[in-house]
């Protein structure tokens, strides 16, 4: 018998305030305990701010849902100091391969380029990360986690004292609850966006996917190939079918997880029935002629869904934010959902801090708006393309797609036009009001607006990474300066100096490659890890500038 996974169970509290028939005040509320609510929360709180997080359950989610996780959410996840379990149990791929029919068409490596320290993807079931999450919040002195607290009221109050106002339901009935700043995670059916009267714009796709999560072990199961069955290789990637000989005229799509549970993924058509398609007795035919009908598996979960790719016109209302998919819904194929979130979470928590303490005007937070938006429109208008290959809507479509399928076997210059989901990357604020121009030539992609890459470098004589390096201490931002600073900076917001050369090194040359760097070229770096600005050689005011409208407007100096 293979083992599955056995769900915890949180503890329920009821508030001392509760109790006492009292109305508390808080500076943040984070409403949604999965993901990307729970890495902002972490996030917020690794910043110094005490977070209430209000979730209407008490376990982890059921099923692997999102199960790939990219390398930019790796690395903010190591910033918050919980990579480590994630890495240990996840399995680490970079490698898919497409075939049509059943052969391969092609295969691609996600990060052919070497020296960073995330690997490009790791698999993990989404009930271990938020175990994770939760583990390192209940840790964590500056967040208290609320189970079973679901919000069924929203009101915000403005005046002389701006905040919300949170009708709240626990077992042990309602109260109320006030809250500075709002921070709405409660996922594609977000009740919050409903008490707001905020809804979503985009398209919502007909077509239906049935998931299997399978706990099995193939290096141990017999396959009979004459039948048709795929035999699944053990190694750590990404397959997808157009077409199998074992699912005729639809698509598959295979991910290896932890603990010998595999995801599969069949699209099963336009008037595919949810609840008929969800019974055993039409799920394992499927998986067994896939795999072969001697193949011993056992299912852990299953689950019918249908998809829409929208997003909410405005992330910001007054006092409420709005993160993961409460704002932005996206298919799954690229992995687009739960790495898009947690992003959200990087771009607004330091965003909140600045705003919560004073050094910053509350018109930071329109910024967050602005700049996730434009990452969500990224991420959906690859979603809506992946989604238009894998589920052509015409039969002239389909012809083309699938004469795209056929070259790409032999000839390379169709092989970039097969679009099997385009996965997850960061989308770079280019044209952020927060970015300061450049005023010098570089090259390279480390323009304003990209987040930084990573790069191996010596310090104190040990191994180290930029990344690592940029998110240590208390100052939320960095200056990033090849050689030395002719002058030492006195700023009103808190800003560390990293000089290459001086406090790390550089031997193998990557770090000044990826950066295009010259001997006294500067970068300022946000606390978020994109580049704010960046010039050729020091100069005290344009630096103090950048840092004031990387604020928002607020006052950078003394």
């Amino acid at each position: 018998m293979l083992k599955t996974y056995s769900y915890a169970e949180f503890l329920y509290r009821q508030s001392e305030a509760q109790r006492l028939g009292q109305t508390p005040r808080f500076g943040v509320v984070v409403i949604g305990g999965g993901p990307v609510g729970l890495s902002l929360a972490l996030d917020a709180a690794r910043r110094g701010l005490a977070v209430q997080l209000l979730d209407d359950n008490n376990t982890v989610s059921i099923g692997s849902r999102a199960v790939c996780y990219a390398k930019r959410p790796l690395e903010i996840w190591r910033r918050l100091g919980v990579d480590g379990p994630l890495l240990q149990r996840g399995v680490r791929w970079q490698i898919g391969k497409v075939f049509y029919g059943d052969t391969l068409a092609y295969q691609f490596d996600l990060l052919p380029e070497q020296h960073h320290h995330m690997p490009a993807m790791v698999n993990l079931q989404q009930y271990y990360l938020e175990e994770t999450l939760v583990a390192a919040c209940e840790a964590d002195e500056h967040v208290t986690l609320n189970w079973k607290h679901k919000v069924v009221g929203l009101e915000q109050v403005g005046g002389d004292d701006p905040h919300a106002r949170l009708t709240v339901e626990t077992p042990d009935g309602r109260f109320d609850m006030l809250a500075d700043w709002v921070v709405a995670c409660d996922g594609a059916n977000s009740d919050t966006r409903r008490m707001l009267g905020a809804d979503f714009s985009g398209q919502v796709f007909n077509d239906r996917f049935l998931i299997a999560d399978v706990v099995m072990d193939p290096s141990t199961q017999p396959v009979n190939e004459a039948s048709g069955a795929q035999r699944l290789s053990t190694e750590p990637e990404r397959w997808f079918w157009f077409d199998p000989p074992f699912h005729r005229g639809q698509s598959v799509l295979l991910h290896k997880q932890a603990d010998k549970v595999w995801r599969i993924d069949f699209q099963l058509g336009r008037d595919a029935d949810p609840v008929e398609e969800k019974k055993p007795e039409n799920v394992l035919p499927r998986i067994k002629a896939m795999l072969g009908e001697n193949v011993d598996f056992e299912l852990e979960w299953v689950s019918v869904y249908q998809f829409a790719c929208r997003r909410m016109d405005q992330f910001r209302h007054g006092r409420v934010l709005f993160a993961g998919d409460a704002a932005h819904q996206v298919s799954p194929f690229g992995a687009r959902g739960a790495n898009s979130g947690v992003q959200d979470s990087d771009n607004l928590a330091w965003k909140l801090q600045l705003v919560v303490s004073g050094q910053a005007p509350k018109s930071l937070l329109d910024s967050y708006h602005h700049e996730r938006s434009l990452a969500a429109d990224d991420n959906i208008a690859n979603s809506t393309r992946s989604t238009d290959f894998i589920t052509p809507k015409s039969r002239a479509s389909l012809r083309l797609r699938n004469a795209v399928l056929e070259l790409a076997r032999t000839e390379p210059f169709a092989r970039p036009m097969v679009n099997s989901g385009r996965l997850s990357l960061p989308t770079p604020y280019l044209d952020s009001p927060l970015n300061t121009p450049d005023t010098d030539t570089f090259a390279g992609l480390m323009q304003p607006g990209t987040v930084c890459a990573d790069a191996p470098l010596m310090r104190h004589g040990q191994a180290a990474w930029l990344l690592d390096v940029l998110g240590e201490g208390d100052s939320p931002f960095a200056v990033l300066v090849f050689g030395d600073l002719p002058e030492p900076l006195n700023f009103r917001i808190p800003v560390r100096v990293l000089r290459v050369g001086t406090d790390v090194q550089d031997p193998q040359g990557v770090l000044a490659a990826r950066y295009d760097a010259q001997p006294g070229t500067v970068y300022l770096i946000r606390p978020d890890q994109h580049v704010a600005a960046r010039w050729r050689q020091f100069d005290a005011a344009a630096v103090q500038a950048a840092l004031q409208r990387a604020v928002g407007g607020a006052k950078g100096a003394h």
